[in-house]
């Protein structure tokens, strides 16, 4: 992308006294002429840089504006560099990995081979994740629409939305942008998205950044007290934290916690078996006896 190509030449320029188009060409793997534009491209963003020509000339950032090569320590380049990495974790390419081996040239060393840190953002649907995320990707970048179906506990409905962030949260991808239906702006899970397609040109808004305050996605409607055998500890601990339990005289485990619906809290402590004891509320207490009931009759019934 030429973007990313811009950082890459802007970084190579303030690590070098000089270098020349054909360089830079090579280096990128495009014309010298793509070079020249680029070279344009960034005077105008303000970049002061002079081109030489001749024996010993070349292109450079004019003196008194250079940024001195320590300005990035050794961590922050690695740092860079694990974000990087993370990013083709998603889309199963050395796209990111490509751009920081250019970021780093002529750094003497400054990125070595012994990153301590991986991020790995890939996830259960690797083969019908990527193309959506760079379908939206694209589509943020050229102001186009994208059109959906969208599934929600709530219901199954057609949406078309102005997308303007990708956003990773909660172990999961969204995108943010301004819903039509609803004319205002909303967060959607990419996985319950299906049929998924650009739309046409659209003026961009001023887009606020999403609130992702759990309570805010997520307002807790109940408040729940459940009973846990010592052996959950670990799910506990794992989901929650070992702040939000206490241990009982007879050595069960009491959580509290907030959850936005009564599907979620159901289904949480079915998944528990007969490890959990949902005490309060109550009247969630009788959903969960009744349901456990009619599981009884159905699986009875098949014997």
């Amino acid at each position: 992308m030429k973007m990313e190509r811009l950082i890459g030449i802007l970084s190579i320029l303030l690590q070098r006294e000089k270098v020349t188009a054909p360089e830079l060409a090579e280096q990128f793997e495009v014309s010298r002429r793509t070079i020249q534009r680029d070279i344009e491209s960034l005077c105008r963003a303000g970049i002061p840089i002079s081109t030489t020509q001749g024996a010993g000339g070349g292109i450079s950032i004019m003196e008194g504006y250079r940024v001195d090569r320590t300005v990035l320590t050794a961590p922050e380049m690695q740092a860079i560099l694990a974000g990087l990495r993370s990013l083709d974790s998603v889309s199963g390419t050395r796209r990111y990995a490509q751009l920081m081996e250019k970021l780093s040239a002529g750094t003497g060393g400054l990125v070595s081979g012994g990153a301590h840190m991986l991020i790995d953002l890939s996830s259960w649907y690797k083969t019908t994740l990527p193309p959506k995320i760079e379908l939206i990707q694209g589509a943020i970048e050229q102001h186009r629409t994208i059109h959906f179906t969208y599934f929600s506990p709530k219901e199954e409905s057609v949406r078309t939305i102005e997308p303007y962030y990708l956003v990773f949260h909660w172990s999961t991808w969204y995108v943010w942008g301004w819903c039509q239906m609803r004319e205002d702006f909303r967060l959607f899970k990419l996985n319950r998205m299906t049929e998924l397609a650009a739309g046409e040109p659209f003026p961009p808004r001023c887009a606020p950044l999403p609130n992702l305050e759990p309570e805010r996605i997520f307002p807790p409607k109940y408040q729940v007290t459940v009973l846990f055998d010592p052996t959950c500890r670990w799910r506990l601990v794992e989901e929650y934290g070992a702040d939000r339990f206490t241990v009982e005289p007879d050595g069960r485990l009491c959580f509290t916690g907030g959850f936005p619906d009564a599907d979620s809290v159901l289904s949480w402590v079915l998944t528990f078996g007969g490890k959990a004891e949902l005490l309060e509320p109550e009247e969630l207490r009788q959903q969960l006896g009744d349901l456990t009931a009619t599981l009884a009759d159905r699986y009875r019934g098949g014997n």
